[in-house]
């Protein structure tokens, strides 16, 4: 069965069409990256409106969809909708901006659907991985992974926050890497209580820490990784934070499997770091959902309603941050599975002294 097989599925009987414009959900869909295009799905067919920047790309490398060079949109979506009998359209509610719906309402001779519905459905296709998918997630936590092994022979004293940043980045985009997960986040000492801080040109100084969190994406799927690692030697209170925050992610690893809420799993690595009396301290959700986004569903918090199922996947990311200090967070990202998970993330995260 192909996607848009299983996306008609996923709507209601009442929705006979489902137009898709979202960048995200249209290389979902056809499995081709690009600007602009629009992908209309029958119960029949499925079809892809894209113009001349594109049109040879999509007849080489999309399938199960008749690609169509795009002329007057609206004109081609009415024709292929009369031709399937479609008198309701679905739109996509979340991403779709209101200008554009209204534009649509004018131009499309159907009955436009701008319920919640094909959105949600689109996040049930996607929140579970197929192996395809899972493969190349592998990929680009193992490009991301060589990095750093890469940067720990780069970071010392004196290098800038930029620096060991930029060096990542480098070794990512020349090894592999599509591009960035996101804008990579090398933060030292004090700044590390940041918990998105940005890199700055503060030079590393002896006996710190150094967080650092990134990713890679590789044929449009992400991976996302943080670790912290010292230079030089710490001290007791940082070794003590280090391994509060190691227990919390191990706890939770051990706890996660098919059928476990993700408010649960959150609440695992919370109430370790908070009956060691940092629970302020920990101000962030547990985990996210990672796929041809950095955050998607499911999630792990503690407003999760989110119940996990196999091929899920999701960060276990725990930290602690205390101003003016410094800030630890050690985050892997797993594969849930019926009696457990799998972790991606095989970097290695005891403590390393530089």
């Amino acid at each position: 069965m192909t996607k848009y097989e299983r996306l008609m599925q996923n709507l209601p009987d009442s929705v006979d069409a489902a137009l898709i414009t979202e960048d995200v959900n249209r290389r979902y869909m056809t499995g081709m990256k690009s600007s602009a295009g629009t992908v209309l799905v029958t119960r029949e067919k499925a079809y892809l409106i894209i113009d001349f920047r594109y049109i040879e790309k999509a007849q080489k490398t999309v399938h199960d969809a008749e690609v169509i060079m795009q002329g007057k949109l609206s004109d081609q979506i009415n024709e292929i909708l009369a031709r399937h009998g479609a008198k309701t359209v679905a739109i996509e509610s979340r991403t779709l901006t209101v200008a554009r719906l209204n534009a649509m309402r004018k131009t499309i001779k159907a009955e436009i659907d701008d319920s919640d519905a094909l959105s949600d459905a689109i996040d049930r296709l996607r929140i579970v991985k197929t192996q395809d998918e899972i493969d190349k997630i592998i990929k680009a936590q193992r490009i991301a992974e060589a990095a750093f092994e890469d940067v720990l022979n780069f970071i010392r004293p004196g290098v800038t926050e930029k620096e060991i940043g930029l060096h990542l980045d480098y070794y990512m985009l020349s090894h592999g890497a599509e591009a960035l997960s996101f804008d990579t986040i090398a933060v030292s000492g004090p700044n590390t209580s940041l918990c998105h801080g940005v890199p700055t040109d503060r030079p590393v100084q002896p006996n710190e820490f150094v967080l650092m969190d990134y990713g890679a994406t590789y044929e449009g799927y992400h991976s996302d990784m943080t670790r912290t690692v010292c230079v030089g030697k710490p001290t007791e209170k940082m070794q003590k934070i280090y391994d509060i925050v190691l227990k919390a992610q191990l706890a939770a690893i051990d706890r996660i499997k098919a059928g476990e809420r993700g408010a649960d799993i959150d609440k695992v690595a919370r109430d370790i770091i908070t009956e060691a009396g940092y629970g302020e301290a920990f101000g962030h959700s547990l985990g996210h959902g990672v796929g041809m986004e950095i955050h998607e569903t499911p999630n792990a918090a503690p407003s999760s309603k989110h119940v996990f199922e196999e091929n899920m996947i999701v960060t276990v990311e725990p930290g602690i941050y205390l101003p003016d200090e410094f800030g630890v967070r050690i985050e892997d990202f797993v594969i849930i599975k019926q009696n457990g998970c799998e972790n991606m993330t095989l970097a290695k995260k005891n403590l390393i002294s530089l």
